[in-house]
């Protein structure tokens, strides 16, 4: 007999929107910009056994929190106050050994950094693990609370967003967020304001079909699974999954167990699968990288298609998920966020279908503690239904970014830009 769970809250987080409207629901693009003196300091990550890029590496100086990550390339680009432009940085990846690069030694081009694997001790780790592993996720989640930062911070992040057709880019958004991190035993949600973005769409690509990514900056905040626990295991909810320990691995200097979860067989629902990394000293979640099941279309679709035109059918195949955390003082911090969907729209009377990868990521790049009782305008705050509004003109400025620290944009992104700085310089030419 097959269980089916009346859940609704573990999929409010990621709403995939389509409809034949443009939607302008944004807030109005905010402030000046810092003028803060930089050193940009750029490279590329690999893994020394097999020369490939490392994605997602993070890379922080040291005595601070200004940090990076790699693109899906193994690219990175570092912007580091003067004043710090000599200090060092540690770069980390998962199942690697962390490095220290002194920032003197970087030259102007060709930085690459090799992460030897770790190596990790595993009859000291088998002496201390746990014998099941749903009681180390229910340990995990208990100490939600002590293991992460306790007060609340202002954090700087970096948010894009790219829809695809097929191969070729239909709609690029970016933004500099600022993001009013609560602690996550306080029952306060996070508050997210815009500081400033640009984005372009090509919606002839799009055919007659408006696809939008409703959430923006929330989609990837909403995976912090150490605030937001609700979305992926409640308390009447993690009895629906299969956990089980793998081998024993290395993020930050530290070993973690690597727990994989899966949905049991007779769950009608759509769950996740996927697995996570927990400290084996503190048992704090240090990764999460999981899928949504898909294989059910019709159930898959109720559940990220929030809206859609008439007769048209829209499913996912694919539904991807990724969240990392760093940690500074012996407690860890949410750091960086992605979303990765494949959706299929299929129009009645159309002969071929259409095919649509959309991808949302944010990184944090600095933070700061925050003074919980200054209170933030309510125009001024982002809503969890927020959808990027076109503004192409940012990408006409080669400094529209200035000292801010942005996820390095892969090859195909690189190209969608120059495609849109001569599309801008065009229409300039043709007035």
């Amino acid at each position: 007999m097959q269980t089916l769970f009346n859940h609704k809250s573990i999929y409010l987080l990621f709403f995939l929107f389509l409809t034949g409207a443009v939607a302008q629901n944004t807030p109005e693009t905010a402030v000046s910009q810092d003028s803060t003196s930089v050193k940009e300091f750029k490279g590329n990550v690999i893994g020394s056994d097999t020369e490939e890029p490392l994605v997602f590496a993070t890379l922080t100086v040291e005595g601070t929190n200004i940090s990076t990550i790699t693109n899906a390339e193994g690219d990175f680009s570092l912007k580091v106050p003067v004043a710090l432009a000599e200090g060092y940085i540690n770069v980390s990846f998962l199942g690697y050994q962390s490095k220290q690069i002194s920032l003197n030694r970087f030259t102007r081009n060709g930085n690459t950094i090799a992460l030897t694997p770790a190596a990790i001790a595993l009859e000291e780790v088998s002496v201390s693990s746990p014998k099941n592993a749903l009681n180390l996720v229910q340990s995990m989640l208990s100490k939600r609370g002590d293991n992460y930062i306790s007060q609340p911070v202002k954090m700087t992040a970096f948010y894009r967003e790219t829809i695809k057709k097929r191969r070729r880019d239909a709609s690029l958004s970016e933004a500099v967020v600022q993001i009013y991190k609560q602690p996550n035993k306080s029952s306060r949600n996070d508050i997210v304001t815009l500081y400033k973005s640009r984005k372009n769409t090509d919606y002839d690509r799009l055919d007659t079909v408006s696809v939008k990514l409703q959430g923006g900056p929330f989609t990837p905040l909403f995976l912090d699974l150490m605030k937001y626990p609700e979305n992926i295991f409640t308390d009447d909810m993690i009895e629906a999954y299969i956990f089980t320990l793998e081998q024993p691995t290395q993020v930050n200097g530290n070993t973690v167990y690597v727990v994989n979860f899966r949905q049991h067989e007779n769950i009608v629902n759509p769950l996740y699968y996927g697995k996570l990394y927990i400290d084996t000293d503190t048992h704090a979640l240090v990764s999460a990288v999981f899928n949504l099941n898909v294989e059910n279309r019709d159930m898959a679709s109720d559940l990220l298609v929030r809206k859609k035109p008439p007769r048209t059918s829209v499913y996912p195949t694919n539904a991807a998920y990724r969240v990392d955390y760093r940690i500074k003082n012996g407690k860890w911090y949410y750091g960086y966020s992605n979303v990765q969907l494949a959706v299929v729209v299929d129009k009645k009377g159309k002969l071929f279908n259409s095919k649509y990868y959309l991808s949302s990521e944010m990184a944090i790049t600095d933070w700061e503690p925050f003074d919980s009782d200054v209170r933030i305008p309510g125009k001024e705050r982002l809503r969890p239904t927020v959808i990027i509004s076109d503004e192409a003109s940012g990408f006409s400025d080669p400094d529209f970014w200035g000292p801010f620290n942005v996820i390095e944009p892969e090859k195909s992104i690189e190209s969608a830009i120059e495609k849109i700085q001569r599309q801008l310089e065009k229409d300039d030419n043709s007035k």
